[in-house]
């Protein structure tokens, strides 16, 4: 699927192909059983992305990258769940940086130079935003946020679910500063992996899930780990803000995972495909993709599926263009998020119907799949979070 892509107001072609070969994919997909099997990260995947220059694709080409845009990353994103879901998903969280970077640098402002610049050099950026019972995600934080006195911050606290753990380079998080004569403020900042050497991080080995495994999003203990003066990004007051930062984090995370668990819905549908076409049934003695009852089952999975890349690549390239939708921005995006998850859910759920028992081994791609999938529904913006958004946007906020 050849596409285009603008750089600097010129159209150019991209093919996503050229960037992860079949070839390519085929090793990851091979891998992939592997690495949920036995628990592990996928390194080998990471070197491979990182010799196809897959770290830096959102990053401009003048600074060493592909120069691509949300809406081609979204599609490459969904070309890798397709093979690896766990590989995807754990590079999803570097790519949310490195777009949230072009978020910011689009709109003129250049405070995360050094992730664009760091990407492209082959560093790892992670994410530790989630933490346990923390139903604010963006507006609030249970860690603290301490100032020094040369301008950095030291973060005490606890993050779950940080993917790529064990190859990080720079961990992006937030905290509460509760101490300055403007607290309280939100601080965004970057720690170095020096930290983790220091003993001021603590990476627990304490992943050990249902699927997604080789994501490896271990808990992150903080204790005083000191992220420098110039890798504060952001102090921002506590909750709803327009800050482009919040904005950068929210459209790219929710966009990104919706491409991530699209990709998982169309392997599902097409390993149902490729099912219904070698099973046989011993009452007609045809394959199953003869049998109308089953027909009617992968229809019902396309339908779902069609509807999700075009919503996908309408989003994305509005926040590549700069749209303006305004307040209905999180709506959109949670909405977005919420329907891939629940419609790949639902299209693998429908896989394994139509790929009978031999699906409930667990040597079979569906099974990993049916596994995999799952996860979806613990990211922001959660089911509740979703609705509650979608409901305020048409009708208002709740009275007092």
């Amino acid at each position: 699927m050849r596409t285009s892509s603008r750089k600097n107001g010129v159209v150019a072609s991209f093919e996503p192909s050229e960037i992860l070969t079949d070839e390519l994919l085929e090793r990851f997909r091979a891998r992939a059983g592997v690495h949920d099997r036995e628990n592990t990260f996928p390194d080998d995947d990471l070197a491979d992305l990182k010799d196809a220059g897959y770290l830096a694709i959102l990053v401009p080409q003048e600074l060493g990258g592909s120069g691509l845009g949300l809406a081609e990353a979204s599609v490459l994103q969904q070309r890798l769940a397709g093979a690896a879901p766990a590989t995807a998903l754990a590079i999803n969280m570097h790519l949310v940086w490195t777009g949230v970077a072009k978020v910011l640098a689009d709109r003129g402002i250049d405070a995360l130079r050094f992730v664009q610049e760091g990407a492209a050099s082959g560093e790892v950026f992670a994410f530790g935003i989630s933490e346990a019972g923390n139903d604010l995600v963006l507006f609030g934080s249970g860690t603290d946020a301490a100032p020094l006195p040369d301008g950095g911050y030291s973060f005490t606290g606890t993050k779950i679910f940080t993917s790529l753990a064990p190859v990080w380079t720079q961990l992006g998080l937030h905290g509460l500063d509760t101490s300055s004569e403007d607290a309280p403020r939100m601080v965004y900042a970057f720690v170095p992996r020096s930290e983790v050497q220091a003993g001021r991080v603590v990476v627990r080995d304490d992943w050990d899930t249902l699927g997604m495994r080789g994501t490896q999003s271990r808990t992150t203990v903080l204790r005083d780990a000191v992220a420098p003066a110039d890798r504060i990004v952001r102090r921002l007051a506590p909750g709803p803000n327009p800050d482009p930062l919040v904005f950068g984090i929210f459209s790219v995370f929710e966009i990104l995972l919706a491409s991530v668990y699209t990709g998982i819905a169309r392997r599902a549908l097409e390993v149902a495909v490729g099912a219904a076409r070698r099973r046989t049934s011993k009452r007609t003695g045809k394959a199953y993709s003869q049998d109308p009852d089953i027909r009617w089952r992968i229809a019902d999975m396309a339908l779902a599926y069609d509807a999700l890349p075009p919503q996908i690549d309408a989003l994305a390239r509005d926040v590549d263009a700069l749209a303006d939708h305004g307040p209905q921005w999180f709506s959109l995006l949670a909405g977005l998020k919420h329907r891939a998850v629940t419609a790949a859910k639902r299209i693998v759920d429908e896989a394994v119907l139509v790929a009978g028992g031999s699906s409930y081994f667990s040597a079979n791609e569906l099974s990993r799949l049916y596994r995999d999938v799952l996860a979806g529904l613990f990211h922001p913006s959660d089911p509740e979070s979703a609705h509650s958004t979608v409901a305020t946007a048409w009708l208002g906020p709740l009275e007092d």
